[in-house]
C-alpha cells in the first residue's frame, strides 16, 4: 500500500489570516513577560542579515515517508507565507544527515532546521553551524540535548509525556499486556515514548525492535510476538506505517490484541473508524515544519527568541473514532 501523502493545497485566504494572526501573537509574547527574556546570540557573527532568509531543513526521514511529507509541507507553506526560501533535505542514517548539515554550513544558509534521532552522530556538524553564526533550531527528535548544543529552541512533542499518554489510554480501555514496537535502532525518541508507555500503563510491557524498510518482516516479527504470548492484549506502534503491519499481523493469528500508534495517515484514519486502531498519538508535525521558519524569521527580522529557553510543544493529541472525522480532512490535505 502506499504512504505517500499529496501535498497540502493552498491555503484559503481565511487560513492565511489565521497563520498571520498566530504569527502576531507569538510575536507579542516574545516581546512580553518573563518568557522574553534574550538569549545568547550564536558565537559567530549572524551568516545572513539582509535580503530573503534562505533555511535549510535536514530531517532523520525517509524517502516518501508519510509522517516527513507532512513536515515538509509545513515548511514550505511557511516559506511562501513568510517569503522565506525553504531547501528540504532528508537521510535516515545519521552520517549522511551530518554531511547535508556541514553543506548547509558551508552555503552559508541564514537558518537551519534539524531533528536530532541520533544527537551525538549531528553534535560537531550542529556545534559548527551555531559557531559560523547560524541560528539552528532543533525539531522532533533530541529536545533533552538541543539547548547544550546551542540551539535557540526545540519545536516538537515531549516523547516521555506523549508515551504516557498512550499508556494511559491503553490502561483506561482495560488492557494488561502491552508490546511497544520500536522501527529505529538508536532513535532516542522511540526509546522514551515505550519507557513513557510503561510509566503511563502500569501493568506489564515488553518492547519488540523492528526495521521500518522491511516492512515484511516488521509484520513477521509482531505476529510472531503475538502468537507466542497470548497475553498481549495492546500493541502500540511508533507509526503509522508499522501500525498498518501490526493489524495485519494480528488479524492473520486471530490475536486478541488492539493497536494504538503514533502518528497519522490516510490509512490510520481509516483503521480508526473501522475500529482495527484504537487511537493515534498526533504529535502535528506540520507545526514542526511551519513554527522554525516562523521562529527563525522572527529572529533574523526582530532578535525574538520564541519559548523562553523551554521546548514548543505540538503534541500531544490523541485521536480516536470521537475526533477523527474531523482531523481526517486535514490529514487528506496533508497538513495533519
Amino acid at each position: 500500500m502506499s504512504h505517500r501523502l499529496k501535498r497540502g493545497r493552498p491555503r484559503p485566504r481565511r487560513v492565511r489570516a489565521g497563520l498571520a494572526a498566530v504569527a502576531g501573537l507569538l510575536l507579542l509574547s516574545a516581546c512580553t513577560g518573563p518568557a522574553a527574556e534574550e538569549k545568547a546570540a550564536p558565537t559567530g557573527a549572524p551568516v545572513e542579515s539582509s535580503g530573503p532568509l534562505k533555511v535549510a531543513v535536514i530531517t532523520h526521514g525517509t524517502a516518501g515517508d508519510a509522517f516527513w511529507n507532512v513536515v515538509k509541507n509545513g515548511a514550505e507553506q511557511a516559506g511562501k507565507d513568510l517569503g522565506v526560501q525553504v531547501e528540504y533535505n532528508s537521510d535516515g542514517d545519521p552520517g549522511a544527515q551530518a554531511k547535508l548539515i556541514d553543506n548547509a554550513v558551508a552555503q552559508q544558509i541564514g537558518g537551519l532546521v534539524v531533528s536530532m534521532a541520533n544527537p551525538e552522530a549531528l553534535q560537531p556538524s550542529i556545534e559548527a553551524a551555531v559557531h559560523a553564526g547560524i541560528p539552528v533550531i532543533t525539531i522532533n527528535s533530541g529536545e533533552d540535548k538541543s539547548a547544550a548544543f546551542g540551539a535557540l529552541t526545540h519545536v516538537g512533542q515531549n516523547e516521555s509525556i506523549a508515551g504516557q499518554e498512550a499508556g494511559k489510554k491503553f490502561k483506561d480501555l482495560g488492557k494488561k499486556k502491552l508490546l511497544c514496537v520500536i522501527h529505529e535502532a538508536g532513535n532516542v525518541g522511540q526509546a522514551q515514548r515505550c519507557d513513557g508507555a510503561k510509566s503511563g500503563f502500569g501493568g506489564a510491557v515488553q518492547t519488540l525492535q523492528v526495521d521500518i524498510t522491511n516492512p515484511t518482516d516488521a509484520e513477521s516479527r509482531i505476529r510472531g510476538a503475538v502468537q507466542t504470548d497470548p497475553s498481549i492484549d495492546a500493541v502500540l506502534t511508533l507509526s503509522s506505517q508499522v501500525a498498518a503491519r501490526a493489524v495485519s499481523a494480528i488479524k492473520t493469528v486471530g490475536s486478541k490484541a488492539q493497536v494504538g500508534t503514533f502518528d497519522l495517515n490516510s490509512d490510520v484514519v481509516a483503521a480508526i473508524k473501522s475500529g482495527d486502531v484504537l487511537f493515534a498519538v498526533d504529535q502535528q508535525q506540520y507545526e514542526q515544519g511551519y513554527l522554525p521558519v516562523m521562529f527563525l524569521k522572527l529572529y533574523r527580522d526582530n532578535a525574538n527568541v520564541v519559548g523562553g529557553g523551554k521546548p514548543v510543544l505540538t503534541g500531544p493529541d490523541l485521536v480516536d473514532k470521537s475526533t477523527v472525522d474531523k482531523v481526517g480532512q486535514y490529514v487528506q490535505r496533508g497538513t495533519r
